[in-house]
């Protein structure tokens, strides 16, 4: 078995695939405020279908002894997606969102998780801990380019409920650090991270592509 933490071996393995993400086109003109507001509230509705499959499936790993440890019912985000679309679209919003074929790709690998629990743990990681990390930052830049005020439209971002962020971030790393994987499942959920990057990625291309072509090349 490799040595070091899991955690440091994980974000290391994993850095490019993560910095494509952030560099995309998309991402840079939304944490610059240039991105149109329909762009930000069609990425606010990708979200929702990813994020309901990932809280589907956490529900139903919550009892497993590898992704258990990583469903914690205060990061759930559907709720707070909710409210962000309800506001965005109006109150008809269910009937005028709809997941893009990139996100449909991407909702699918996720609900195959349901039976790989450690590759649950790589999707878990890449949304949960991203958005908890970044997302204070876009937070402020979407309230500020929208004009949302009082958290209105951003809840989604809103991950008080965590309490210090830093210390959930320290203890989110220690549960990873000691998930009990032989050296091939650690592996293997290195490779699923990077799957999941790579589907968060085609997701922003295709929102880039219908929403601000200008900017997100």
């Amino acid at each position: 078995m490799e040595d070091g933490r899991f955690s440091e071996r994980l974000k290391a393995a994993t850095w490019q695939a993560h910095g494509e993400a952030e560099q995309h086109g998309f991402t840079r003109a939304l944490l610059d405020g240039a991105l149109p507001v329909d762009g930000y509230a069609a990425m606010t509705a990708q979200h929702y279908f990813a994020y309901t499959a990932l809280e589907e499936v956490g529900r139903a790993l919550a009892d497993d002894p590898v992704a258990g440890p990583f469903v914690d019912p205060a990061l759930f985000r559907v709720e707070a997606l909710e409210r962000d679309l309800a506001l965005l679209y109006g109150p008809g919003w269910a009937q005028e969102i709809a997941p893009t074929p990139p996100t449909a790709t991407y909702t699918a690998r996720i609900r195959q998780m349901a039976d790989h629990p450690a590759g649950y743990v790589a999707h878990h990681y890449t949304r949960y801990m991203g958005d908890v990390s970044g997302g204070q930052f876009i937070r402020k830049v979407a309230a500020t380019a929208y004009g949302l005020a009082d958290g209105a439209g951003t809840a989604f971002y809103d991950f008080s409920a965590l309490g210090s962020l830093p210390r959930f971030k320290d203890a989110y790393r220690a549960r990873l650090d000691a998930l009990d994987l032989d050296e091939t499942a650690r592996r293997s959920v290195i490779r699923e991270t990077g799957l999941a990057y790579q589907l968060n990625t085609e997701v922003l291309a295709d929102l880039g592509r219908r929403h601000a072509p200008g900017l997100a090349a």
